[in-house]
């Protein structure tokens, strides 16, 4: 921490880190202690003549609502960024296909979670 501060002369560097660690703690305190932190670190950020955080400031203020109603109930968006990169992948396996309703089968078919047997030969 101390060599942070000591190779930064201007402590731009420093005070993005402190800024990065107090957003970071953010989702893990109450509703009413997550707001009041927040207005804090709106403060803090846009005044810190860094333009990367003035501008990371900008956006938070624009969707602050929305911020804080993730935080009170703790719901993740994990599931959906799951579906994202599945369809993505999908995508990219699919690049042959002639017709986009082949696509949207495939796409369906792998998100439904079903499991299919393929007929195994006899001899």
């Amino acid at each position: 921490m101390e060599t942070l501060r000591d190779t930064d002369p201007r402590g731009q560097l420093y005070r993005s880190w402190q800024l990065k660690e107090l957003l970071r703690t953010l989702p893990h305190q109450p509703a009413g202690q997550a707001e009041a932190e927040l207005k804090r670190w709106i403060f803090r950020a846009s005044h810190s003549r860094i333009p990367e955080a003035v501008e990371l400031c900008r956006k938070i203020r624009r969707r602050r609502d929305d911020i804080l109603g993730t935080i009170g109930p703790g719901y993740s968006n994990a599931r959906l960024e799951a579906f994202n990169n599945k369809i993505k992948a999908t995508i990219r396996m699919a690049y042959g296909f002639r017709h986009v309703d082949n696509l949207i089968a495939m796409i369906k078919l792998r998100c439904s979670g079903l499991t299919t047997h393929l007929p195994t030969p006899t001899l």
